[in-house]
């Protein structure tokens, strides 16, 4: 295989059906579980000796979601994070917009097990990725390599605002437990569109199996209904 070529090696899953919802930025959202499954050429144990020492993981993937070719790529992207009405240019951005669709994420480490049909799993926390998305590669995070403190953050460096969240109508009580924390916390991240403010509209998430309709006025997300998708 040529070095300009790149290879499936394993599949994400998680609740993650459509790209709204899913974190801007990975490892914001502590509470989500994605599984990785390697492809049946990676399954290999050995491939993985020494991987549960690392607390965190680099995971290479491929934006499948953006249907864009390099062709169509532009210079100049619009942030969420300046709201969507300044331009700075694309390899200042994390935009999927790009000439090659990769994109770098970390997560923390959960569990790697041997699935006896699988093989090795990976069970991890922080992903920003949909159901489904195609990995490249797996690297360890060394923190001492790769954490840099005095980095400055440029445009991002006030990290992500947290919406408070509640239920006016007590809708989400319909929720599976463990599905109402993780929408909770991904509506806290405020998936909106930088552009979108008005406190009538009402937006939908998908996650695993759910369609969640909230509204936000100022610093407040209230799930308004739940619905259990078909």
């Amino acid at each position: 295989m040529s070095v300009t070529q790149t290879e499936t090696i394993a599949v994400i899953h998680n609740g993650f059906s459509t790209k709204f919802g899913v974190p801007r930025q990975s490892g914001l959202d502590t509470s989500t579980v994605s599984t990785i499954v390697m492809e049946e050429k990676y399954r290999v144990p050995e491939a993985f000796r020494g991987i549960e020492e690392f607390s965190h993981l680099w995971i290479l993937w491929l934006f499948d979601a953006n249907k864009n070719g390099t062709e169509d790529w532009s210079p100049t992207v619009r942030p969420p994070k300046l709201g969507g009405n300044r331009r700075v240019g694309v390899f200042a951005s994390r935009s999927p917009n790009r000439p090659n669709h990769i994109g770098m994420t970390a997560v923390r480490l959960l569990s790697a097990e041997i699935d006896p049909l699988l093989g090795p799993v990976l069970r991890v926390t922080g992903a920003d990725m949909t159901d489904g998305t195609r990995i490249i590669d797996i690297k360890p995070y060394i923190p001492y390599a790769d954490s840099v403190p005095e980095a400055s953050g440029g445009y991002a460096v006030t990290g992500e605002r947290r919406l408070f969240v509640i239920s006016s109508s007590g809708a989400d009580l319909a929720l599976p437990e463990d599905v109402r924390e993780a929408a909770r916390e991904l509506i806290s991240l405020d998936p909106r569109p930088g552009y979108q403010s008005s406190p009538d509209r009402v937006y939908y998430m998908e996650y695993s199996g759910w369609e969640i309709g909230f509204t936000v006025d100022r610093d407040t997300a209230d799930i308004r209904f739940v619905r259990r998708k078909s």
